[in-house]
């Protein structure tokens, strides 16, 4: 299990970039746009820059659902693979076996 304070400050990544979602992406354009004017390209870059760095989707780490664990995560099931072994061995997953001999 991991530590909740790693957990809370995920939650809290993951708030920050959907809050700042919209802001980012228009800021984005602006700087990126070739057919504005240099300064108000890097006026937008500044503004970028002046945001959380914690509102960047980048910063965002996957997470197990059940245990919090950051590593051996698989997307598809949103859970880790000791998660995933356990859930398998329970016979919670269908169409899972797990392999014994």
């Amino acid at each position: 299990m991991a530590k909740k304070a790693m957990i809370e400050r995920e939650k809290k990544r993951q708030k920050l970039v959907e809050q700042y979602a919209a802001k980012r992406a228009a800021l984005k354009e602006i700087a990126n746009d070739e057919s504005k004017p240099m300064e108000e390209r890097f006026k937008a870059r500044l503004k970028l820059a002046k945001l959380p760095r914690n509102s960047s989707a980048t910063r965002l780490h996957n997470r197990c659902q059940l245990t919090g664990r950051p590593h051996a995560y698989y997307r598809k099931l949103k859970i880790s693979r000791i998660a995933l072994r356990d859930l398998g061995s329970a016979g919670q997953i269908p169409g899972l076996v797990k392999s014994s001999w």
